[in-house]
């Protein structure tokens, strides 16, 4: 081939590639004429305003201009409490009592987009009634290690499951009249050292595994805002990171909106408002008046200042303001969001395992032995972070009272004791001597719990065991140190299944738990997650058939925490214990703010706050089916009441260009005697690429409901431009000719149909 025409091909290729990365035109945009008009009217001390903190949850607007200020709230599973303005401290309102939403890995566990959209209505609708203008939240970022202190958060392992319902639930949000903040962008995949961990990832890594939910919310939900993760990407701090806030946000995918610190995540201040940051939060400390004198010294020109404020007016006039006088003067539950979070909770519930023993028959009219702490335990509030100050919030103990009434007998024993942990006891301080006496009592009263938790069990005829974890072992600020069931679960469901092998373990936790013990001592194994205002009722629809469990895992399941990628390549960096910085700014503690100062190049492979990705894209199940690690349960797995059958599969073609859709049609029956939905679920497998892939990758999925006997149809559709890759040489998108596998089943792990087809 003649170099001229080897170069023309090249430039064609390159620009095929971007043409189809067109760059997604915001609706924020159509407001910028009548901005400049205002930008104009403003001084620059107006301005330099309305780049930080008013109070702890409120940025200025400009009252002159009829500009109101912007009113921020926690999110992601309920509107936060009111807190006096510059503190932490609860004003101690009664109407500000809120709908506890299912957390996050409840709401994946659904793997519905509908749902998800419901969610956000739900979100907005509570949050419209308190007068506030941004949700904080969906939090998306990568279930990446199983002992993330905000697992139950974030939505998934997977990047595709994760962006399909980041995206339902910011048009939720947004269509209801209420900004989404997407959080925490980006790559923050742990707390333990999250104010200081750098995160060294390569680029195909990242842009196919760890900003897919971001950009899909942003591309296809218009998302209105970001916020700025704690740590560092490549070195650079993600609230001053120009690649991740002009080059791939704004510039990449056409993101239009504002962008705002984590609590006290800022660094600097030039850096950080040339690099793309609006908002620094909660306070001045950089883009106050240092940014002013950065401005009146040339240093940073006022042009870069006017595109900010026009930033965050894009969003301020696109979101109406509630009048102060309209705000807050009802009860935030409503009748119809805790409707949508008993859907979302009945529809999470994951059945992993039942030999037989549910649905639970009470014709008989059992001693049903309800053993376990977090039977009776809230679960709206605990640790440091994100909570929900619920207007009534129903137990699983409480649910089944509701439900069974008097066709069973109920016994109750609470069995463990639970305990703050990690970041739930961080601000609490006991000297050596208090704590050997809180141990002493502690070791009193778990011998006594646990004999009497023993002694029901003998009584019953079957016993109900609800434990898992609790938000103090599950926090904002601290990762757990393993994935073991805290409190001595398994040594108390070990005595219990002496006396009684009748057990059925539910597991209310929001993230992966050690279940080598609990798994063979159970004739039923379920996970009901942080579940919420209505989750005791959901659960005891499930446990009693009322409903048929539809959830399914949003991760894997491990055998043994050493398995999962991180730590198996000991890549995970928990840093040298500095404080974490959010927990000082709770505290008031200078030491946990961030200064501003220059840092020295080192050598990277001795840096104990570098994170090494070295897994690239084998995260999750991609891990574990590529390396042919065995797992205990598989990403995607949940069990029914019902049997189902899969056949007939088909493609409407053999072969594909890149511009095409595949469509993959199926068969579906419902073989068995109850009303189910199943979560249909297709993935791909490369034949013989030209670039390393993980074994499988999901690209479509469904819920599907059918009545007993009846069979359906299914047709998923995988857009052949969802099926390229990073390639780090022209950073963009690339294609790989090559074979492919579909691979249609109930889970990653249950594959019942497979059909090749080629892709040109």
């Amino acid at each position: 081939m003649k170099p001229r025409l080897l170069i023309a091909i090249i430039c064609t290729t390159l620009l095929f590639s971007c043409s189809e990365n067109k760059t997604h035109k915001s609706d924020l945009l159509k407001y910028d004429r009548e901005i400049d008009g205002i930008i104009k009217q403003m001084t620059l001390e107006e301005k330099i305003n309305m780049l930080h903190g008013k109070f702890m949850f409120t940025s200025a607007g400009i009252e002159r201009l009829g500009i109101a200020d912007m009113h921020y709230v926690d999110g992601p599973f309920g509107i936060r409490e009111e807190m006096e303005p510059n503190s932490w401290k609860p004003l101690g309102w009664e109407t500000d009592k809120a709908t506890f939403f299912p957390t996050g890995s409840a709401l994946a566990a659904t793997w519905s987009p509908e749902l998800a959209y419901l969610y956000g209505t739900g979100m907005a609708r509570e949050a419209r009634l308190r007068g506030k203008d941004m949700l904080l939240g969906p939090a998306i970022n990568i279930q990446r290690i199983p002992t993330g202190g905000r697992t139950y958060e974030y939505l998934s392992e997977d990047p595709f499951l994760s962006a399909a319902l980041s995206t339902g639930y910011t048009k939720g949000v947004q269509d209801n009249g209420v900004a989404v903040c997407l959080k925490h962008y980006a790559l923050n995949n742990q707390e333990n050292n999250r104010g200081n961990v750098n995160v060294i990832i390569g680029e195909r890594a990242m842009r196919e595994i760890y900003l897919p939910p971001f950009r899909k919310a942003v591309e296809d939900g218009d998302a209105f805002g970001v916020m700025a993760a704690y740590n560092k990407v490549d070195g650079s701090w993600c609230s001053e990171n120009d690649m991740l806030l002009n080059k791939i946000l704004r510039d990449d995918w056409g993101f239009a909106g504002m962008v705002i610190s984590d609590w006290g995540g800022v660094h600097s201040t030039v850096k950080s408002v040339m690099s793309g940051l609006n908002v620094e939060m909660p306070g001045n400390r950089f883009l106050g008046q240092p940014l002013l004198d950065s401005v009146k010294a040339g240093i940073v020109p006022e042009s870069i200042i006017d595109q900010r404020v026009r930033e965050i007016l894009r969003v301020r006039m696109a979101i109406e303001p509630v009048p102060e006088d309209q705000a807050n003067k009802e009860v935030t539950s409503k009748p119809e969001q805790q409707k949508i979070a008993y859907e979302v909770a009945s529809k999470s519930i994951v059945l992993l395992k039942n030999d037989g023993i549910l649905p639970i028959d009470l014709s008989k009219k059992p001693v049903i032995a309800v053993i376990g702490a977090n039977a009776t335990q809230t679960m709206g509030l605990g640790g440091v972070g994100a909570g929900v100050k619920t207007l009534y919030e129903i137990t699983p103990l409480e649910g089944l009272k509701n439900r069974i009434g008097d066709k069973a007998e109920l016994i109750n024993a609470r069995g463990y004791l639970p305990q703050a942990s990690g970041s739930g006891a961080m601000f609490r301080r006991r000297s050596p001597e208090e704590l050997r006496k809180e141990e002493l009592q502690r070791q009193l009263e778990v011998k006594k719990l646990g004999e009497e938790a023993v002694e029901t069990a003998k009584k019953a005829d079957i016993v109900i065991f609800i434990g898992g974890d609790n938000r103090s072992v599950e926090t904002e600020g601290s990762d757990r140190r393993d994935i073991k069931l805290p409190f001595a679960q398994d040594e108390l469901m070990s005595r219990i299944a002496e006396v009684n092998p009748a057990i059925i373990t539910v597991l209310v936790s929001g993230a992966p738990n050690d279940l080598n013990i609990v798994n063979p001592l159970s004739k039923a194994l379920l996970i009901s997650w942080f579940n919420g205002t209505e989750g005791g009722n959901a659960l005891a629809d499930v446990l009693l058939g009322n409903i048929s469990p539809s959830g399914r895992l949003p991760f894997t399941l491990p055998v043994k925490l050493e398995d999962s990628p991180a730590f198996y390549l000991n890549n995970y960096s928990p840093g040298q214990g500095r404080r974490d910085v959010f927990a000082g700014l709770v505290s008031g503690n200078n030491a946990g703010r961030n200064e501003e100062r220059k840092e020295t190049v080192q050598d990277a492979t001795k840096d104990p706050n570098d994170a090494f990705y070295s897994e690239e894209s084998l995260v999750g199940y991609r891990w574990y089916d590529t390396k042919n690690i065995p797992i205990m349960y598989p990403f995607g797995h949940g069990l029914t009441y019902t049997s189902f059958e899969y056949s007939s599969i088909a493609t409407d073609k053999e072969k594909y260009g890149r511009r095409d859709d595949i469509s993959v049609s199926f068969v579906l029956k419902n073989t068995g005697q109850k009303p189910a939905e199943e979560v249909v679920q297709a993935y791909v497998h490369r034949i013989n690429p030209s670039v390393d892939w993980p074994y499988k990758e999901l690209k479509a999925f469904s819920r599907v409901l059918l009545q007993p006997g009846k069979s359906k149809t299914i047709t998923l559709t995988i857009p052949v431009r969802n099926l390229r890759y990073w390639n780090e040489t022209i950073h963009d998108w690339d294609d790989d000719p090559c074979n492919i596998d579909l691979l249609v089943g109930a889970s990653a792990g249950d594959i019942k149909l497979q059909k090749q087809v080629s892709l040109r």
